[in-house]
């Protein structure tokens, strides 16, 4: 009998319970509606997209599409920069998360001041801090999808892990 499963390890959560509680607060944090969470999970789209997850992709695009978002909206994610459905503060959120997770150019800062002050004109403090804590949540996931490889799955109901 052949394994179909392309997840690489099991549920880590059955190792290290802890990791309930740290999801369900990292959620809370970002769910506090400084940043709207359509925004959070365009983010985590983006993100998915950046580290080539298909697991966070198909994810994040449930959710998005849970939650009534364009179809338009979700495939521009990916080339948000010319896309014309997307909102100054969405599109500052994107940004960040995009010189998070990406190699900034040689002697230059990932974040820079200018990037900063974009989001600081879109966001207040808690907005600032909230959208940090969405971008640490979903690069926190990355390490756990990239390397167990769990199960592409559109809710966090579905089985992800074999």
């Amino acid at each position: 009998m052949t394994n179909t499963s392309i997840s690489r390890m099991p549920n880590p959560a059955e190792f290290v319970p802890e990791l309930n509680d740290i999801s369900a607060a990292l959620f809370r944090a970002t769910g506090n509606r400084s940043v709207p969470r359509t925004t959070v999970n365009l983010v985590h789209l983006r993100a998915g997209q950046i580290v080539g997850n298909t697991y966070l992709t198909v994810l994040n695009t449930a959710f998005l599409r849970k939650a009534g978002e364009s179809e338009e909206r979700i495939t521009a994610v990916s080339s948000w920069q010319d896309a014309l459905c997307f909102t100054g503060a969405e599109r500052v959120a994107l940004s960040l998360v995009e010189a998070t997770l990406q190699p900034a150019p040689h002697g230059r800062e990932r974040v820079t001041d200018e990037l900063y002050a974009e989001v600081a004109k879109h966001y207040d403090e808690k907005g600032i801090a909230t959208l940090t804590i969405a971008i640490g949540q979903i690069s926190f996931f990355i390490a756990l999808a990239v390397i167990g490889k769990p199960q592409p799955v559109t809710s966090l109901a579905d089985e992800q892990w074999d």
